[in-house]
């Protein structure tokens, strides 16, 4: 029997018009605390407090669950074997690969591996670099 892939919902992504605007309404305004921002890639981290899924802003992605999983390249493979398919192929980002697929359904899928490590940031919130943990 095959072991299930999908881990958790790592993050919920938001798409905001710019940073400035989104952390002022979700941070100041929602209360959520401001764990990461990187202005490089257009997008912060904030808390949900009764989980470690982060809401994510973002300046260019879609509104969309992010699902962890161990490696985005095996599962990617799995995914498309069995019936769905690649919309967006396995890339590196900072902290470990991401890819894009849909089930045979139709639903997409963005999956995520931080096998590089995560976000290590300043007093600010402001993304220094990567850590491996």
């Amino acid at each position: 029997m095959q072991q299930p892939l999908l881990r958790k919902v790592d993050a919920v992504t938001f798409t905001v018009p710019d940073l400035d605007a989104g952390i002022d309404y979700y941070a100041r305004r929602l209360g959520h605390d401001l764990l990461w921002r990187n202005d490089d890639v257009g997008q912060a981290g904030l808390r949900c407090p009764d989980s470690d899924t982060e809401i994510v802003l973002s300046t260019d992605l879609g509104s969309e669950p992010n699902w962890l999983v161990d490696s985005v390249d095996s599962v990617v493979a799995v995914i498309a074997d069995s019936g769905g398919r690649m919309l967006s192929p396995p890339r590196d980002i900072p902290v470990g690969r991401v890819a894009v697929v849909e089930d045979p359904f139709g639903n997409r899928l963005v999956l995520v591996d931080l096998n590089a490590g995560r976000y290590r940031t300043d007093e600010s919130g402001s993304v220094t670099g990567v850590t491996t943990e």
